[in-house]
C-alpha cells in the first residue's frame, strides 16, 4: 500500500514499499510540460530537462552518470506535454546517493553557458532525425491537425527558430516559475526504509518557497470536418496516422476507451491487426494508441504500408471503425480486452521502476492511486453497451484527421474523398 505525504511547502510525496525487491525507484516530477510553453519558448521544457544532466553544484556531468551507472542503476529523464520527470531505478542500497544527485540537478543546477550552446546543437539534431522518421514525425503532422495553433499541437522539442531563440535568463526565469514546492512530487518504489527516505526528502526538499501553481489554457476542438496533411517525401513505406479527439485522463468512458483501444489495436489479436496484416497483407506495422491529458485526448490509428495500397488500407482501416460503432462486441471478445488489460497492468506493477511512474504519475495529475482492486472493478463493470458507446463518442467523420507520409501518387482530393466513417 503506498503512503501519501505533503509537506508543510506543499510538496507532495508518494511512496510504495516492495520489500521482496532489490532495487528501488526513485522519480523527481514537475508539473510542466510542453503545452505550458508560448510559441516563442516551445522546446524549453524539453531543454531544461537536457541541461539538468549537465552539472549541478555538488555534481559535474561526468560524476553524475558515474555515480549512477557505476553502482548498476539506470538514470533517466523525460519531458511530456503535461509532465517533466527526472528519474533512477538502483540497487536498494544506494537509494540515498540517487536522492542526493537527483536532488542537486533538479533544485541546484549550474546551467553553465558552454553547456546550454552545446545542448542546443543536440536538440537541434535531435529535431531534424524525427524529421527524417516518418514513422515518428507523421505523429507531429497529426498533433497539427488535433489541435492547431496550440502548445498540444507543436512538437515538444519546439522549433529550430524557437530552440534558436531560447537564452539563458529565459531557462532561469522558466524554472523558477515552475520548479516550485506545490508543481514538485516524489515519487519511490521498491525496497527502502520509509522513515530515512522521509528525512532525506524533508532535508533536501522542505526549504523550497511555496508558490502558487500556474496553468496553461484548455484545448479548443472546434473542428467542422474531416483535416488531412499530406507530406509527399521518397520513402520505402507511406507512414500513416489517423486520429480523433479522445476523453480527458477522468472522463467517464476512460476505461471503455481502453478496451476500445484493446479490441481494434493494441496486440496481434486485434481486429486492424487481423484484417489489415493478417487477412490482406496491407501492412507490417498496424496499431491504435490512446493519448490522455487533463482536458482531453487522442485515439490514434498508426500504420506503415505499401504506398500503393494506401487507399484500400485508409478505407479499411476506417470501415473496422464503423463496424464497431454499429454492433456491440461479442461477450468472449470482450473478455479476452479486458483479461489483456489486466494481465498486461499485473506484469508491469511487478517492477520497481514502473510502479513508481504508476504512483508518480496518478498523484501529480490526479491526486490519487488507484489501487489493482479498484481498476479491477472498473473493468469488470465495463459493457459491451460501454464500448460501443465510447466509439461512438470518438468516432465522428467531423472529427477525424489523417497524416501521411511518403510517395504518395494520389491527390490531395482523393484522400479527402475516403475521409469518411
Amino acid at each position: 500500500m503506498h503512503k501519501k505525504t505533503v509537506l508543510a511547502n506543499g510538496l507532495k510525496i508518494v511512496a510504495e514499499p516492495m520489500s521482496h525487491m532489490q532495487s528501488v525507484a526513485f522519480g523527481i516530477w514537475i508539473k510542466v510540460g510542453g503545452r505550458y510553453e508560448n510559441p516563442s519558448l516551445k522546446g524549453i521544457s524539453h531543454f531544461i530537462e537536457h541541461l539538468l544532466f549537465k552539472g549541478s553544484r555538488r555534481y559535474s556531468c561526468r560524476r553524475i552518470k558515474e555515480s549512477i551507472e557505476g553502482v548498476g542503476g539506470a538514470l533517466n529523464g523525460f519531458t511530456s506535454e503535461e509532465l517533466t520527470c527526472y528519474l533512477v531505478k538502483i540497487p536498494k542500497q544506494y537509494l540515498s546517493v540517487a536522492m542526493d544527485i537527483l536532488s542537486d540537478m533538479v533544485l541546484h543546477p549550474l546551467l553553465p553557458p558552454e553547456e546550454m550552446k552545446k545542448e542546443r546543437t543536440v536538440i537541434l539534431e535531435e529535431i531534424k532525425m524525427y524529421k527524417d522518421l516518418p514513422q515518428y514525425y507523421v505523429y507531429d503532422l497529426l498533433d497539427k491537425l488535433l489541435w492547431p495553433d496550440q502548445p498540444l499541437g507543436m512538437s515538444i522539442a519546439g522549433t529550430e527558430e524557437s530552440v534558436l531563440g531560447i537564452q539563458r535568463q529565459d531557462i532561469r526565469e522558466y524554472k523558477e516559475t515552475y520548479y516550485t514546492a506545490r508543481n514538485i512530487l516524489l515519487s519511490v518504489a521498491g525496497s527502502y526504509n520509509y522513515d530515512v527516505f522521509m528525512r532525506y526528502a524533508q532535508d533536501r526538499f522542505g526549504s523550497l518557497t511555496k508558490k502558487a501553481t500556474t496553468s496553461f489554457a484548455r484545448a479548443r476542438e472546434g473542428q467542422k470536418k474531416p483535416g488531412l496533411h499530406l507530406l509527399r517525401k521518397d520513402t520505402e513505406q507511406t507512414h500513416l496516422a489517423l486520429g480523433f479527439h479522445g476523453v480527458s485522463r477522468t472522463h467517464p468512458l476512460r476505461f471503455a476507451v481502453d478496451l476500445l483501444h484493446i479490441l481494434l489495436g493494441a496486440n496481434m489479436s486485434s481486429r486492424l491487426f487481423n484484417e489489415l496484416r493478417e487477412k490482406r497483407g496491407l501492412a507490417y506495422e498496424i496499431g491504435s494508441q490512446v493519448k490522455r491529458f487533463e482536458d482531453t485526448g487522442a485515439f490514434v490509428v498508426h500504420a506503415g504500408i505499401d504506398t500503393s495500397k494506401l487507399k484500400e488500407a485508409v478505407s479499411v482501416i476506417l470501415s473496422e471503425l464503423h463496424k464497431i460503432k454499429l454492433a456491440q462486441v461479442k461477450a468472449s471478445e470482450l473478455k479476452r480486452a479486458k483479461d489483456f488489460y489486466l494481465g498486461q497492468l499485473e506484469l508491469a506493477l511487478e517492477d520497481t521502476l514502473d510502479r513508481m511512474l504508476w504512483i508518480g504519475e496518478s498523484v501529480i495529475t490526479q491526486d490519487k492511486v488507484y489501487t489493482l482492486e479498484e481498476i479491477i472493478k472498473e473493468i469488470r463493470y465495463i459493457k459491451a453497451n460501454d464500448v460501443r458507446e465510447a466509439a461512438r463518442f470518438i468516432f465522428r467523420e467531423e472529427k477525424l484527421n489523417l497524416a501521411v507520409i511518403g510517395p504518395v501518387k494520389e491527390s490531395r482530393e482523393d484522400l479527402e474523398r475516403i475521409c469518411r466513417i
